[in-house]
């Protein structure tokens, strides 16, 4: 397969074996800023800016995703397909649907349920569950235990909508156990399948849509550090596992 792709322009090698994927340009751009060392870019296509350098002495990527599953599906099937990638971990924010869930809380994605039907497009005749690779998830579960933080481990629902007045729908996906409502973890787990590769959803909790409380723009782009921080120590201790 060649490239560069129609939507990346990186050459062949320059994406480390594991990519974070942010669904905002921006937040790609801080966490290559702020978290790692001898920084390139390495695209900036349709304004998806990646990244690449060192967090603690481990080559690391940084690539935004878009918003949707449509979005995350085109970097993630080039990535994985056309670059080698070998794990792409999500982090972005999330709705909480567990009650138990406060804002900040982080949610590692085990399984992501979804409304769209992109299993049956890759041909697939039934219903496939996407679930994220077992060892990201436990990696992800040791390191944020490690630093003391409040979690929880379970399903995601990939929704197809951001705005929605149906409340009765986020009830109904509670009542099967759903922890969390965003909009791209099933999509990036099929590619995975599809792919033979590895992939994770880590979430912030930046919104509890049954009592309204969220964050502000510059706290989604900004304050989620401690996910970011997961998901770096994640990818090294996933190297590490495998070397």
């Amino acid at each position: 397969m060649s490239t560069p792709t129609p939507h990346i322009n990186a050459n062949k090698n320059d994406f480390a074996p594991t990519v974070l994927m942010p669904g905002d340009p921006l937040r790609a751009k801080f966490i290559a800023e702020n978290f790692l060392e001898n920084v390139k870019l390495i695209n900036k296509v349709r304004g998806i800016l990646g990244y690449v350098g060192y967090y603690k002495g481990h080559k690391i990527s940084v690539m935004a995703s878009g918003m949707g599953i449509p979005s995350i599906c085109i970097y993630s099937y080039e990535l994985y397909n056309f670059y080698n990638v070998q794990n792409i971990i999500r982090i972005g924010t999330a709705g909480a649907i567990d009650p138990d869930l406060q804002l900040f809380d982080i949610v590692i994605g085990s399984g992501a349920c979804t409304d769209l039907n992109y299993s049956h497009l890759l041909g697939i005749d039934g219903i496939f569950a996407p679930i994220a690779s077992y060892n990201l998830v436990s990696n992800a579960v040791e390191v944020t235990k490690e630093l003391d933080l409040r979690f929880k481990v379970g399903n995601l629902l990939s929704s197809s909508m951001f705005y929605s007045e149906n409340t009765e729908t986020l009830q109904k996906w509670q009542s099967f156990g759903v922890l969390a409502v965003e909009m791209e973890a099933a999509g990036l787990y099929l590619n995975a399948a599809q792919a033979k590769k590895s992939a994770l959803c880590i979430c912030t909790i930046s919104d509890i849509p049954a009592t309204g409380a969220s964050l502000n723009s510059e706290q989604r782009q900004n304050n989620t550090e401690t996910m970011v921080k997961i998901a770096l120590n994640t990818a090294i201790k996933t190297e590490e596992s495998i070397n």
